[in-house]
């Protein structure tokens, strides 16, 4: 008999641990570093931007088709800002400053080259070489994708630093870095 109480006791304790709401929120995974698209056409390098580090910006860093059938670059001709019309698609940032949301994934804007438009998006890591994106219209007019990391480099795929010579170009408001530390003034 008493092993019978041992046992339903010890039962009721792991199942209260097992249940208690001091539990650590989970950190979600940081979604950096190249990503192929669902339709393989493109990879895109996810990366920390905002002045304070704590978005996400993403830029196309490869296209399997970078080419009009003239051979010259394909460009940003349908954007809504005329300035941004002939900047070439590769290179360009199409993820706009993503923040973090309470549910763990980070939500913001996608530019679609497409057809000139942004819309509302949503990604995660689903798996540590997965990453889920949910692109919306409206709030009921979404799709998801899966990108899959990529960790190889294509020919013609941009390397560089963003920003600098060999790799790509992000917009004006996700361009700066935060201010340098000023140093104590010696005595």
């Amino acid at each position: 008999m008493n092993f019978l109480v041992h046992m339903f006791l010890r039962s009721l304790v792991a199942a209260l641990l097992m249940s208690s709401t001091g539990r650590a929120e989970a950190i979600p995974a940081d979604p950096s570093g190249t990503w192929l698209t669902e339709n393989g056409q493109a990879r895109i390098r996810l990366e920390r931007c905002g002045s304070a580090r704590d978005r996400i910006c993403g830029f196309i860093v490869w296209m399997k088709e970078p080419l009009d059938p003239r051979g010259q670059p394909i460009r940003d001709s349908l954007n809504s800002d005329p300035e941004k019309r002939t900047r070439a698609l590769l290179g360009h940032q199409l993820i706009l400053g993503l923040k973090l949301s309470p549910e763990g994934r980070f939500d913001g804007d996608i530019y679609n080259a497409e057809d000139g438009k942004s819309y509302s998006v949503s990604l995660w890591r689903d798996k540590s070489d997965r990453l889920k994106l949910k692109g919306c219209l409206m709030k009921f007019l979404c799709r998801t994708q899966t990108w899959t990391q990529t960790l190889d480099v294509q020919p013609g795929q941009l390397v560089g630093l963003t920003g600098d010579v060999g790799g790509p170009r992000a917009d004006r408001e996700w361009a700066s870095l935060p201010p340098p530390a000023r140093k104590a003034a010696a005595k």
